[in-house]
């Protein structure tokens, strides 16, 4: 079991009573399931997240913090980075939706990217 893992379940944890919920998979497990627009996860899967055995994935990551009102790189790192200390993250403003919708956008290969890039551009050139 990594170092990073643990920490990251320690946080979970952490996070979760702080809102109120006991840290236990089969809580986790229905409070994700209930937020998340993608294919469901398994109890093991919360188990595992819980245990320290795994790390979610970055859309997984971003329903968990939204879940407990944890900055997603806090949750998976601990706290403030370094780097970013002091400047907000361009996603600060962005809901779960909006999130979502980036995150597909990100999985969608060069040509399609770029004409989305061309529809928002403009949508958001025109005037009324």
């Amino acid at each position: 079991m990594s170092d990073e893992r643990l920490k990251f379940s320690h946080r979970l944890a952490e996070a979760m009573q702080a809102k109120g919920y006991e840290p236990k998979p089969g809580v986790l497990l229905k409070l994700f399931n209930s937020r998340y627009k993608g294919r469901s996860i398994a109890f093991s899967s919360a188990s595992k997240w819980l245990r320290g055995m795994t790390l979610p994935d970055p859309d997984k990551l971003r329903v968990l913090a939204d879940l407990f009102g944890v900055e997603p790189h806090v949750l998976q790192y601990g706290g403030p980075s370094k780097t970013g200390e002091g400047r907000q993250e361009w996603s600060a403003g962005l809901g779960a939706q909006d999130r979502a919708m980036v995150d597909g956008y990100l999985t969608l290969p060069a040509p399609q990217r770029k004409l989305v890039r061309e529809l928002v551009a403009a949508l958001a050139d025109r005037k009324e």
